[in-house]
């Protein structure tokens, strides 16, 4: 999948030194709700298991990459229900990479594939209700707020709300 500047493949042995860097950024662990670090061993296993079908293992990542192969940044399908016909979409783009329209670009053609290839009716998203950045980009694809999820998420030493974003297709 290749749009002008920005294209998503499929994870590589070779990525593995920055899906860990970005895995174990303490600073994302707030959006994903993580509180320890992968082991680089077990992000390499997850490496070599994706080979398998998004309809058995539900899930899918793909990293951003520019036409060099330099890592922008990684998008996720989770969540896939293929009888529902829908997925949860995760995206994070490197520090350096934001603010360029990487993330957007990045959603456009993960959007297209989940139309192309898998049927998907509907996307959805979870995004902190502090994550302007994101609520400005999802809402820039489409996507539509259409809950507010109070107290979800306790980080900071608080609880955060969440908003849950849709985009639905015919």
């Amino acid at each position: 999948m290749i749009q002008k500047e920005i294209l998503l493949r499929a994870l590589e042995p070779a990525d593995l030194v920055e899906l860990a860097r970005i895995e174990n950024d303490q600073s994302l662990w707030k959006f994903s709700n993580r509180n320890e670090p992968y082991s680089k061993h077990l992000l390499a296993q997850y490496i070599e298991q994706q080979h398998q079908d998004i309809f058995e293992v539900r899930q899918k990542r793909f990293v951003i990459s520019n036409p060099n192969a330099h890592v922008l940044g990684f998008v996720d399908l989770f969540d896939f229900e293929p009888l529902h016909r829908r997925a949860g979409v995760g995206l994070v783009v490197k520090k350096e990479f934001r603010q360029k329209g990487i993330g957007f670009k990045a959603l456009q053609l993960l959007i297209q594939y989940t139309q192309d290839y898998l049927n998907i009716h509907c996307l959805f998203a979870n995004i902190a209700c502090e994550n302007q950045f994101s609520i400005q980009l999802f809402e820039s694809c489409g996507f539509q707020q259409i809950c507010i999820k109070k107290d979800w998420n306790f980080y900071d030493r608080g609880f955060h709300d969440e908003y849950l974003y849709q985009k639905l297709f015919n």
